[in-house]
């Protein structure tokens, strides 16, 4: 018997996670659940959800019993052993039967014959690619898409071929390769939502661990859709400067030429008012949701990784809240990012994180 927020499910807790596991209960997801929730609380509109990919169906249950704004949630598994312990583990949380529907269907066919749905969450084992059409074509006006991919060796740029294949971009091996993947993620997505005229903006992203998630709210407009498409750019990144930056030309203003990446959504990675109500409804991403709160306030895109500023310049890392408050001083914008505890999202110039560093040796 395992405990989740406020669902009691049974489950196998299998000493390593494969696609071999049929049916498991994964604790590391369960951070993925609890900004699930909060998010869902936070935008407060009464809704209908899909969880397509359920499994024991953990999701489910606490959408119900944690979010009083979900009036109705339809599960769907194609595994019949997954479904099996679905129906049992909703007796055994005593759901009221008419808040929610179970089903044991193919994902996308289960999305496609249903009429639609406020909230779609597509939380595959590997990438979401799959399941993004039927998703997009289901999801109501001003509705939410909620996306996870755990192929990061693709999108963080190990396996570059698979990430063309799968993603339309390419990655790049860098302090910023998580947040680069992030981003060539969400145009993927973008692009699936733009054939049908839906202009999906993201308001909350994040990469975690083995895996990297993003909750799109859609806009039925074909001029929303044109302004999402002028976003997608190339990237380019200095090894000198040490910066990622949209790109108009090979070279950077140092006369280097950069590394390409992309394309890639260039705006924002969350939406700062949705931030700020997400903040007092899960505790246990508190920290998580802090940490964005400032460094999305910084708006630059890509971070500096501290230990390879100091590695180049062969200097003692000093610690990081003594850097941000020297950086502050000199009247640039910096916060920690929670993409790396080593690096800092910041508009300062490199030059100015080494003279820091040096003032503190």
């Amino acid at each position: 018997m395992i405990q989740e927020g406020k669902a009691k499910i049974v489950g196998e807790l299998p000493h390593q996670i494969s696609r071999k596991l049929e049916v498991f209960y994964n604790p590391v997801m369960a951070h993925n659940r609890d900004i699930a929730v909060s998010i869902i609380n936070a935008w407060g509109k009464k809704i209908q959800a899909a969880d397509p990919l359920a499994a024991s169906g953990v999701r489910t249950i606490r959408l119900l019993k944690e979010c009083k704004n979900v009036k109705f949630v339809a599960a769907n598994d194609c595994n019949k052993n997954a479904f099996a312990a679905m129906k049992k583990n909703f007796k055994q949380n005593k759901v009221s039967k008419s808040k929610f529907s179970l089903h044991n269907n193919d994902a996308s066919m289960f999305l496609l014959e249903s009429c639609g749905f406020d909230y779609v969450d597509i939380d595959p084992f590997g990438s979401p690619n799959p399941f993004l059409d039927s998703a997009v074509k289901r999801l109501a006006r001003e509705g939410i898409l909620a996306v996870t991919a755990t192929d990061t060796a693709a999108l963080a740029g190990t396996s570059p071929k698979a990430c063309m294949r799968k993603y339309w971009g390419v990655p790049l091996k860098s302090a910023s390769m998580h947040e680069i993947g992030l981003r060539i993620l969400i145009r993927k997505i973008q692009l699936v939502g733009a054939q049908y005229e839906k202009a999906l903006v993201p308001i909350f992203s994040y990469a975690a661990q083995h895996y990297m998630r993003v909750y799109l709210q859609n806009t039925k407009a074909k001029t929303a859709v044109d302004d999402i498409l002028i976003q997608h750019w190339d990237l380019g990144y200095c090894d000198h400067c040490m910066k990622t930056v949209p790109v108009f030309t090979n070279k950077c203003v140092c006369k280097r030429d950069y590394v390409l990446a992309g394309p890639a959504w260039i705006g924002s990675l969350w939406d700062d008012k949705f931030v700020k109500k997400m903040k007092s409804w899960c505790k246990t991403c508190s920290s998580l949701i802090a940490t964005i709160k400032k460094e999305s306030a910084v708006g630059v895109i890509g971070i500096i990784g501290l230990d390879e500023v100091a590695s180049r310049a062969k200097l003692s890392l000093p610690p990081k809240e003594f850097i941000i408050a020297a950086i502050k001083k000199k009247g640039y914008k910096v916060a920690p990012t929670h993409f790396s505890g080593s690096a800092l999202k910041t508009d300062a110039p490199v030059k100015e994180i080494v003279n820091v560093m040096a003032f503190h040796h």
